[in-house]
């Protein structure tokens, strides 16, 4: 395409792209859509990036002048290989949603062809997103997810060779998974009772390996909010599934935000015993066993440092054959965070479980080995710190040991 001058006004501030749909913010400047939208809503910003005064009102208005400005130049200049931009269609008002919304509650026909068209809007754009929040659609959506009575509906998939079977429940949850809250919209989730977290748990129990998914994500969100008296108020069956999405591996970003979940609820002194108790640990252990991804073993060994800081959990620990040696496997071989978390578990037993068995089996599997190893390299203060701790407290039982390296014994504290 031949290179032509673009009038500097046809173009997005942020993006310097040739808008496709020029909006308005109330500071009066205009934007593309699709750029304000993500400065605004994705990045969680509330200021005009030209002007930077705050923006209150997120509404953005149509600059139908400029778009019609826009559209002409593209014709005329349709010889150089200009398309012509088409109309965009404008987002949904808050009052058409609260209308769907309304006739929603006329006939269960009428909630399949709301929740059909309430999932239609929300992958349009993040507008209809935040006026279905602001219209009441998240409330809605939360009443059918906790509807345990809720009917089936059939549906063609997409390559139309078959038909799958839809609760309504299943649909609302997809699409407030797809709505990606905001903080006030995941607290009105929530709610004053925590009702949707008990509905979740039981998503996480009888759901399809999707809806499990979309259960356990949302969970993830909904907890980052919560009320620290919701924290510590949990049943031990979520704690249960939770796990279970980790033994199913489910998908990579559902591992991955049941982990993110336990490391968020288990700083809680009684969630750390409810995690125990749905067999956390050996979970944990056998995904470090298994996995290589460094992320992943960060965050496992993160779950694995919170849960030893509670006796169920170093007992359980211990009670995994392959317990410490997948600790100290994992020092100085996935990452520095890592390193840091493993150690800090190996404190943690060497501190209150440090029976004469468990330090023979230390020297036995080469756990003073790797903590003598520790001091001798770069992976930072506080590591060598706690590998020199853990070394110094057992010092009359291992200091002799033949299962020290000599050229390591240098480095052995005094």
């Amino acid at each position: 395409m031949e290179e032509i001058d673009v009038p500097p006004f046809f173009l997005c501030p942020i993006s310097l792209q040739i808008m496709k749909d020029p909006v308005t913010v109330p500071t009066g400047i205009t934007y593309d859509r699709e750029s304000i939208e993500k400065w605004l809503f994705s990045g969680k910003n509330n200021t005009c990036p030209v002007t930077k005064q705050v923006i209150s009102d997120c509404d953005l208005t149509p600059n139908l002048t400029l778009m019609r400005l826009i559209q002409a130049w593209c014709t005329l200049n349709a010889s150089h290989g200009i398309e012509r931009i088409p109309t965009p269609k404008p987002p949904i008002s808050k009052a058409q949603i609260a209308k769907l919304i309304k006739d929603a509650t006329k006939s269960p026909q009428q909630l399949i062809t709301c929740l059909k068209k309430l999932r239609s809007l929300a992958t349009m754009n993040d507008t209809n997103k935040r006026s279905m929040e602001a219209a009441g659609a998240v409330e809605f959506l939360a009443s059918i997810v906790n509807d345990l009575s809720s009917l089936s509906f059939e549906e063609s998939t997409s390559d139309g060779d078959g038909i799958v079977v839809i609760t309504p429940s299943d649909e609302a949850l997809s699409i407030l998974y797809s709505l990606q809250l905001s903080e006030s919209g995941l607290k009105i989730l929530i709610g004053k009772n925590g009702e949707i977290i008990q509905s979740l748990t039981n998503v996480l129990q009888n759901g399809n390996y999707e809806s499990r998914a979309y259960a356990v994500l949302l969970l993830k969100s909904i907890f980052e909010v919560a009320d620290p008296m919701q924290l510590i108020n949990l049943r031990t069956q979520l704690f249960v599934e939770i796990v279970q999405v980790l033994i199913d591996q489910i998908s990579h970003q559902a591992s991955k935000a049941a982990l993110k979940l336990l490391i968020s609820l288990c700083p809680w002194g009684r969630n750390r015993i409810r995690a125990v108790e749905a067999n956390a640990v050996s979970v944990l252990i056998d995904l470090l066993l298994d996995s290589t991804e460094k992320r992943a073993c960060e965050m496992a060994l993160t779950v694995l440092d919170l849960l030893c800081q509670c006796a169920e959990g170093r007992a359980e620990l211990l009670r995994h054959g392959a317990g410490l040696a997948v600790v100290s496997k994992k020092i100085l071989r996935v990452s520095q965070v890592a390193s840091e978390k493993a150690v800090r578990i190996l404190v943690s037993v060497s501190k209150f479980s440090a029976t004469s068995g468990v330090l023979q089996e230390m020297l036995q599997i080469g756990v003073v080995a790797k903590l003598c190893l520790v001091l001798q390299v770069d992976c930072g203060r506080k590591t060598k710190d706690k590998a020199r701790e853990v070394l110094k407290m057992h010092a009359r039982v291992w200091k002799n040991s033949p299962c020290v390296p000599p050229n390591l014994l240098s480095f052995y504290p005094d």
